[in-house]
């Protein structure tokens, strides 16, 4: 365990150790010796507070402390209670995820790789469920000392998410607004990530008559794609169309599709709708996915994505934690180019 030192006399004398820190190794001790076992429920607040000396703000600082490092727990309304007898890990991470699909896995085997034998992560999934998401967050605040989160949530969870200290914030893909403090972010730009990738395609692109944008309403980053898109289009002169859904009036001849469906089904039906009229993918219609999987690198010969690179924001976000650096930064992302364009 690394020693601090202050050199102020109002919480530690000089050259001596954080006080905070004396009340973990108060606890340690009576783990160590036995006088208190797993499952064991520590002394209160107060008797701390008059066994050691301490103010209520540092005994509570030290029992933080031990809640992040998973030595204790805390029960609602009963107290606290001994967990482990030792920290296996610097770090505690709490990975919570809108859902578990290639895309995530990636991101939590990076972190874990990163990390490996310095933290313990624990992952959760919210689901797009605002309660859930809530119950998580405050029911864990204590607990870790970092939280990664992925928001995409329809509710506003900036409240939640900024009663967690800004230093043990990191947030990933989605570039949530409204929260406060100097915190980690390691996000999809996705409307310079569009229109960047677009222009790119040029050359690609330019044998279609017209290109369309298929964006679901209820995907909270559609806005910011379809920004993107229409800027992109409109410089180049081309003509295009943003539809909600895969629609088989507006599937004709030389015309390029571009989808970000959450479960790829929009790439699937536009293949069945191109073999249904004997259109060849890559020559007849145009097809670019959002985020690359293995399927997509042999569907129908391969299918072109704009995908960014998951496994870097993990590496990212392992890096913030290790390294105790704030980062706001732009995820990079790829162009593949394959047979469907």
């Amino acid at each position: 365990m690394t020693i601090h030192h202050m050199s102020t006399t109002n919480e530690t004398g000089k050259g001596s150790r954080m006080k905070y820190l004396q009340l973990v190794d108060h606890i340690h001790a009576l783990i160590e010796k036995n006088d208190l076992h797993i499952g064991d429920r520590i002394p209160s607040l107060n008797q701390l507070q008059d066994q050691l000396g301490m103010s209520k703000e540092t005994v509570l600082k030290g029992l933080n402390y031990l809640l992040e490092k998973g030595i204790i727990e805390s029960v609602y309304r009963k107290g606290y209670y001994v967990k482990k007898k030792q920290v296996e890990h610097s770090y505690r991470i709490l990975l919570l995820l809108d859902k578990m699909n290639t895309m995530r896995e990636q991101i939590y085997q990076s972190l874990l790789v990163e990390t490996k034998g310095t933290a313990a992560i624990d992952v959760y999934f919210h689901h797009h469920n605002f309660n859930v998401f809530r119950n998580i967050i405050t029911e864990n605040i204590n607990n870790y000392t970092h939280f990664v989160i992925v928001t995409f949530l329809k509710d506003d969870p900036s409240s939640i998410i900024n009663l967690i200290p800004p230093n043990k914030r990191i947030i990933i893909d989605y570039n949530q607004l409204g929260l406060s403090g100097n915190y980690t972010a390691i996000y999809q730009d996705y409307e310079y990530d569009i229109y960047n990738s677009l222009s790119l395609l040029q050359n690609n692109i330019q044998k279609y008559q017209r290109i369309i944008l298929i964006a679901h309403p209820e995907a909270l980053h559609a806005e910011h794609v379809i920004n993107g898109f229409v800027r992109y289009c409109e410089e180049s002169s081309i003509n295009y169309d943003i539809i909600p859904d895969v629609d088989e009036t507006k599937f004709k001849k030389h015309t390029a599709f571009i989808t970000f469906s959450r479960y790829d089904s929009d790439d699937v039906s536009i293949i069945k709708l191109a073999k249904k009229h004997g259109f060849t993918l890559g020559e007849d219609i145009g097809l670019i996915s959002y985020n690359d999987t293995d399927v997509k690198e042999i569907l129908e010969g391969g299918i072109t994505v704009i995908s960014t690179d998951f496994r870097a924001m993990g590496k990212a976000a392992a890096k913030a934690v290790l390294q105790k650096k704030t980062l706001n930064e732009r995820n990079p992302t790829q162009v593949i180019i394959r047979k469907s364009l």
